[in-house]
């Protein structure tokens, strides 16, 4: 891909950052209809102060599918077990049950 000349290339890590966040969002389908950070109660956002440092509503009704906080929050939490060569989790369930926020 071109872009007023320059070429565009995804590194190695970015593609592979790319490709855990996709398979994160496909597992989560297998064990969530609604995203398990939404509190159906308040519907509050449990991962808005996580990424964005601020409180708020859950504007896509805890629907999870392309939801960019939620993708910001898995792409952080990629970067923090790579940076700190952990194991990555391998579905979107080893996520949730994790006792920490990146």
């Amino acid at each position: 891909m071109t872009r007023d000349g320059e070429t565009l290339t995804k590194t190695p890590e970015e593609d592979a950052e790319r490709r855990w966040v996709a398979l994160m969002m496909k597992t989560a389908r297998k064990y969530h209809k609604l995203c398990p950070y939404f509190d159906k109660k308040t519907t509050q956002c449990l991962l808005m102060v996580t990424v964005e440092g601020r409180v708020g509503r859950c504007d896509r009704d805890g629907k999870y599918d392309g939801c960019p906080i939620l993708v910001k929050f898995l792409e952080r939490l990629y970067r923090y077990h790579v940076e700190r060569g952990r194991v990555l989790p391998r579905d979107f369930q080893d996520v949730v049950n994790q006792a920490f926020i990146v």
